[in-house]
């Protein structure tokens, strides 16, 4: 075995205590690694909030290790010919979400926001096993995705707001949403007093029509049904319209669970109740107004007949929806 000199072993010594050996470079390059890909998502986060990525940005920046930092995916078919309708929807919320992170002042590169369309990434859905859009996965800085970390769009719906809190679930980041502005409110009301106004002004000198009891009820009683329907529901949770079954193309107007709906749910409960109210006008009609009896015969059994009729009809929604109760 031969002695190396006492400068050249001394020199071999320090050599091994600056690069660490093997291990040291091999942990080295997975820093090189991992600088190079936080750098590129950061050029890309810079531009435009929610990177779109194809199959090779994909595996490369996402699956491939290694990673410190979270990214949420939407996998999406936004091009016209997908006609996804719910898509565009769901887009419109994601982005501004993602504004709402790039354009915060506790933005940092512990979360990014992407998007995998199927026409730009179809190689990502085989890869995945997926077969319907969109859909909202969280792949953590750690491991692979959970069941919590796919998105429950049917239940939670695609509102920013709802995302932002299943994103501060899975990743602890909290997003304040910010919305532009929207001056459609503002400009309705305004309308809407400009109206008021003229007729004060044009009617100045007889307000009866302010005292009119039959359209202060109508006017409540709309307000009801749409209250009563879900309206202020769709508000805050911000469901899809409806839910076409991606396997047999059927659409599905109805949603099966008794915590969320669809926005057309909504339209067929204030229709139903609507025609439920009708019935009930009809019967006190009937039974109060100084009409014929013959007139009032038929209007108690068209009465009859609409609250049977709707109220059978509600009845069938709340059993498609509450499959435990003891009908």
């Amino acid at each position: 075995m031969a002695v190396l000199p006492g400068p050249l072993l001394l020199l071999v010594l320090l050599l091994l205590a600056g690069y660490g050996g093997p291990g040291a470079a091999g942990q080295r390059r997975k820093e090189m690694v991992l600088s190079e890909k936080v750098n590129q998502l950061m050029e890309w986060a810079s531009k435009r909030s929610v990177i779109r990525m194809n199959g090779d940005k994909f595996r490369r920046l996402v699956k491939a290790p290694p990673r410190n930092y979270s990214v949420i995916v939407m996998f999406t078919a936004l091009q016209p010919h997908r006609q996804c309708v719910v898509c565009k929807q769901a887009d419109e919320e994601y982005q501004i979400l993602a504004n709402s992170w790039r354009y915060s002042s506790a933005f940092t590169n512990k979360i990014f926001f992407a998007m995998v369309d199927f026409d730009e990434g179809s190689d990502v859905f085989q890869m995945l096993n997926m077969n319907s859009a969109p859909t909202f996965i969280n792949f953590p800085a750690k491991g692979k995705p959970k069941r919590g970390d796919t998105y429950e769009l049917q239940v939670r719906g695609f509102a920013a707001e709802q995302l932002a809190r299943w994103v501060a679930d899975r990743t602890d980041v909290h997003i304040r949403v910010i919305r532009p502005p929207n001056y459609a409110g503002p400009l309705m009301l305004g309308l809407l007093l400009a109206v008021i106004g003229g007729l004060v002004y044009l009617r100045g000198s007889n307000l009866d029509f302010l005292y009119n009891k039959t359209g202060w009820a109508f006017a409540a009683l709309c307000f009801v049904l749409a209250m009563t329907s879900g309206q202020m529901w769709n508000h805050i949770r911000g469901p899809p319209y409806a839910h076409k079954n991606p396997h047999t193309g059927q659409v599905n107007y109805i949603h099966g669970s008794s915590q969320a709906q669809f926005v057309a749910e909504t339209h067929i409960v204030l229709l139903f109740n609507g025609g439920v109210t009708l019935g009930m006008v009809l019967l006190h009609e009937a039974a109060t107004s100084d009409m014929d009896v013959g007139k009032r015969k038929i209007m108690c059994i068209a009465g009859i007949g609409l609250v049977v009729l709707f109220f059978s009809w509600l009845l069938s929604v709340f059993r498609s929806k509450y499959h435990g109760y003891p009908y």
